[in-house]
């Protein structure tokens, strides 16, 4: 059975402008802490299928993994998942969706997410992984959004 997160976060910027930057890939490293690499494989229409890699943990360990995304700009949706799948998953499928709200764009992501048999983490460890880290990660990219939309406001 698949096990499921979902976080968000209020980012005060132009949805133009989140929707722009957290759809550019390429841009990834700068706007995650955990990437230090973003490569695109391959474009088909509007779907994109790029390499991610992280910075090493501290005991060296260096995660990789081929992820396949599709942005609806009409909808302001992304349908994601993971094409290697690596160790510890089976499957992981993630859902971005953006909507305008009074105090900014609210962000969500909803991960769905199967665990192999021989993960050494069961779904609730994974969960609350995935939640913490989670919320990291989006408290860096309203940063860094919110400061390029000060800074465009600015020029």
């Amino acid at each position: 059975m698949a096990a499921r997160t979902e976080n968000e976060v209020v980012i005060n910027a132009p949805l133009d402008l989140v929707w722009d930057m957290t759809n550019d890939v390429e841009s990834w490293p700068a706007l995650y802490t955990e990437y230090a690499k973003a490569e695109v494989i391959e474009r088909d229409g509007q779907t994109i299928r790029f390499r991610l890699t992280t910075h090493p943990e501290s005991d060296g360990t260096v995660w990789s993994w081929v992820s396949e995304r599709t942005p609806d700009p009409a909808t302001r949706t992304v349908t994601a998942r993971r094409i290697e799948t690596g160790p510890l998953l089976e499957k992981m499928e993630i859902f971005w969706d953006y909507t305008q709200t009074p105090e900014g764009v609210r962000m969500r992501w909803v991960q769905e997410f199967v665990l192999r048999a021989t993960a050494p983490v069961d779904d609730a460890g994974a969960i609350a992984f995935l939640n913490r880290e989670t919320k990291v990660q989006m408290a860096h990219i309203k940063k860094v959004v919110e400061a390029a939309a000060a800074a465009t406001q600015a020029a």
